[in-house]
């Protein structure tokens, strides 16, 4: 009697099974969309599409960090606002700090006035020739006073500012940032298959489509500024990367035939002037790998590359302007 029962037991089960729904397989899913003043490019391996889940989460990367977006919590810290901290912001702040000691204060999340006055950033529509006028040594020296990664501080939620003319900049990681987010976001839907491009930096893990590793380019420097001639210099094809480039040779402006580069100096004040073009990097998280590359435009080659040798996560490879052809460094761990 036991065993008739057992064998009708299972037969209605199987009966069940093959009376329900399929449940879903999995499929290659690819969104592309704008955020942060540039696009975004996502292609990933999972049963269902997420595409929702990541526009928010894009958008409270920039509810936290976006300088553009007025009700934003950086926003309001430059205004002097009084605003809790969330923990995108304080995740940010934080490796931003550590980018800083690591890099002598090369990078600066407080040199938005900076980069303001030398004609960038907000003042990137006016002329030429109002740029010429924005900038002198007396104004540098005088902004100079309130930029500084020391004076500012991450307290119970809350910044705390040695001059309340302190503004913060995070455009320089949060496109790094927001590639981890939503990495973290799709591999805690199960997808191990992926890759996040925004902007250009870039995190990926596991294969394509096709089965093969994910390729990725960097770009060979040019100075036509309308990008209509994108060479790659160099494609990698990988299967775990966090990776984010830098670069000087798009976003510049001439001054009586001088060149001004929108790469500031925090510690001088002053636009860069050297060889390094561009500067490529890999670390441990896409946002690290973006200050680092950042930090690394402001040092120039021969510091960049003693900075990333320090760094046990990171690697980096470096295009310099050696006349009129261009020369290849590459840390120990590229």
């Amino acid at each position: 009697m036991k065993k008739w029962f057992a064998l009708g037991f299972a037969i209605i089960a199987a009966i069940l099974l093959l009376l329900l729904p399929d449940s879903p397989k999995k499929q290659y899913f690819h969104h592309q969309g704008n955020i942060f003043g540039t696009y975004y490019n996502i292609r990933y391996e999972g049963k269902e599409d997420l595409h929702q889940e990541i526009k928010q989460r894009l958008q409270e990367v920039d509810g936290s960090l976006s300088m553009f977006n007025p009700n934003s919590v950086i926003s309001k810290i430059n205004r002097n606002d009084s605003v809790i901290t969330d923990s995108l912001f304080e995740s940010m702040f934080f490796e931003a700090h550590a980018i800083s000691e690591l890099s002598d204060g090369a990078f600066d999340i407080t040199v938005a006035p900076l980069v303001h006055a030398w004609g960038f950033g907000k003042n990137t529509d006016l002329s030429n020739e109002a740029k010429s006028l924005l900038a002198n040594k007396a104004r540098i020296d005088s902004i100079n006073a309130f930029v500084g990664y020391e004076h500012v501080r991450l307290v119970n939620h809350h910044i705390e500012k040695d001059d309340e003319r302190i503004t913060l900049d995070a455009s320089a990681i949060a496109k790094g940032y927001a590639c981890d987010v939503v990495a973290n976001l799709l591999r805690n839907n199960g997808c191990n298959n992926l890759l996040v491009d925004i902007g250009g930096e870039v995190a990926l893990q596991g294969v394509n489509d096709k089965g093969n590793p994910w390729r990725v380019g960097i770009t060979r420097p040019t100075v036509d500024a309308t990008g209509a001639e994108k060479e790659l210099q160099e494609v990698i094809e990988s299967i775990d990367l966090c990776m984010a480039t830098s670069g000087n040779y798009l976003q510049y402006y001439f001054v009586e035939g001088q060149r001004r580069s929108h790469t500031i100096d925090p510690r001088t004040g002053y636009p860069v002037h050297h060889s390094l073009l561009s500067a490529t990097v890999k670390a441990g998280s896409c946002m690290r790998a973006d200050a680092l590359a950042t930090a690394c435009m402001v040092l120039g080659d021969t510091e960049a590359l003693e900075m990333i040798e320090r760094s046990e996560d990171a690697a980096c490879y470096l295009i310099v302007a050696q006349g009129d052809s261009l020369q290849i460094i590459t840390s120990s761990r590229w």
